[in-house]
């Protein structure tokens, strides 16, 4: 018979379900499924959600400086400058309802 009353064992049990442990003695297989629940979620754990730098931040924030000439962004320079030639030989893209094809409707 065991050493332990009812009542040691009914307050051990009901401590380490409080306390979030395991309630019931259990072997190792079993815990180590235990200690997998108990983890924090994958996609919760900061090391994972913070991999990637916030992009959509420091693009809002570079393009505020090239606004105010602070930064000089030479890619978007030479695409503004190819647009602005294009414009210049009249190559630019039509506006919205005057393409080829809504000309041959009239």
């Amino acid at each position: 018979m065991s050493n332990v009353s009812s009542y040691a064992l009914r307050m051990a049990r009901l401590s380490a379900q409080i306390f979030g442990e395991v309630v019931r003695p259990t072997d190792s297989k079993s815990m180590k499924v235990v200690k997998l629940f108990s983890e924090q979620p994958l996609a919760k754990r900061e090391e994972v959600y913070d991999w990637y730098p916030p992009h959509n931040t420091y693009s809002s924030l570079m393009n505020k400086l090239r606004y105010f000439g602070l930064y000089r962004d030479e890619h978007q320079d030479f695409k503004e400058e190819m647009r602005r030639l294009k414009k210049l030989r009249g190559k630019e893209k039509p506006k919205k309802g005057e393409g080829k094809r809504a000309l041959k409707k009239k």
